[in-house]
């Protein structure tokens, strides 16, 4: 049996600013009503996983032991750790290599890690690799 990742979700102290922050640093939009929690998505209906925003009322204590590793599609990696430092997010740790690999390691402003990649563009077509589903 499959199963579809219906949301990501963060709870926050915050949520309709921090469901603002990953809108605009993912390209895609808030939705809310009434209710406290705030989804992020990137069309309405979704028709695939969601960012959910729920308040609650402690703080985060530790380090996130699920994160988002994130690759532009409109832009470069350094263009989008620049817009997420704009957008009030943090470096938490700079792994980018000389050669163009690596990632930057990022909170949001709630201290939600994430990690920036190199978009597809910058990366080398690797040679050699294939693909096979499992069961064809």
């Amino acid at each position: 049996m499959a199963m579809t990742v219906n949301n990501m979700t963060f709870d926050c102290s915050d949520a309709p600013a921090l469901a603002r922050f990953w809108a605009a640093l993912t390209g895609w939009v808030v939705f809310y009503d009434d209710d406290p929690e705030v989804m992020v998505a990137p069309h309405f209906p979704p028709t695939g996983p969601t960012m959910l925003f729920i308040p609650v009322p402690e703080g985060k204590t530790a380090k996130n032991r699920l994160h988002l590793d994130l690759q532009p599609s409109d832009r470069t990696r350094d263009a989008a750790v620049d817009q997420a430092l704009s957008l009030g997010a943090t470096v938490i740790g700079d792994f980018r290599k000389e050669d163009g690999s690596g990632w930057v390691a990022m909170a949001d402003p709630e201290g939600n890690e994430f990690c920036i990649e190199r978009s597809h563009s910058e990366r080398p077509v690797p040679e050699g690799v294939r693909a096979y589903r499992i069961g064809s």
